[in-house]
């Protein structure tokens, strides 16, 4: 099935809360950010600032929850998902997006630089054995089902970067699709930054190790 076909059918309401995108260029460029800066946007605050207030603590249900879906291999469900966004709505994240070209979830050589910037920041001492969410989106060209598939694929191959590469523990990643829902740039649905992939801290190491 073609992405070229535009789905008639609405699009769903956005369920995943994004900040502004940081777009990956083949050199590290004045844009892209450094491992210490994705370390500063994931750390989780406890303390309130006049620059960073203090996230909501994440209530035992919402982190059992995150236990759960922790690691998982096959493709969350509906309900998964949405429970998932409204929990990364109050988390720690960080904006950077990791690129694809149209209708493709191969990592691009333009993406590397964050890949690795990214892989390690979640090995630093900060934040190495948290919980993190790697949400993956489509523009809006091709059906509400061919892109639901492929935001699974680009936040899988995410995902498999971090684990082979950086050696990230599976049961630290949780990699969702969201499809075309949460445009980046919802003005212009078609817009290339809108194929991403989305960091979220879901859980510090502290909450994801207590049992």
């Amino acid at each position: 099935m073609s992405r070229r076909t535009t789905s008639g059918k609405g699009l769903r309401a956005a369920v995943l809360a994004v900040g502004l995108a940081v777009i990956a260029t083949p050199q590290v460029s004045a844009g892209d950010l450094s491992a210490q800066q994705i370390i500063d946007g994931l750390k989780v605050s406890r303390t309130r600032s006049l620059s960073a207030p203090a996230q909501p603590a994440l209530t035992q249900g919402d982190l059992d929850f995150v236990k759960s879906v922790r690691g998982k291999t096959r493709s969350l469900s509906m309900g998964d998902r949405d429970h998932l966004a409204a929990i990364a709505a109050k988390r720690p994240k960080i904006d950077l997006d990791i690129n694809f070209d149209f209708d493709s979830a191969a990592l691009a050589p333009r993406a590397e630089p964050q890949l690795h910037s990214l892989g390690k920041a979640l090995t630093s001492d900060e934040l190495a054995g948290s919980v993190i969410m790697l949400g993956g989106h489509t523009d809006g060209k091709g059906s509400d089902a061919y892109n639901q598939g492929l935001s699974e694929r680009r936040a899988a191959a995410v995902k498999r970067f971090l684990i082979e590469t950086y050696k990230i523990p599976a049961a630290n990643l949780i990699s969702a699709g969201y499809g075309k829902e949460g445009y980046k740039n919802p003005a212009e649905p078609f817009a290339p930054e809108n194929r991403r992939v989305e960091v979220v801290n879901m859980a510090a190491k502290q909450q994801a190790a207590n049992k």
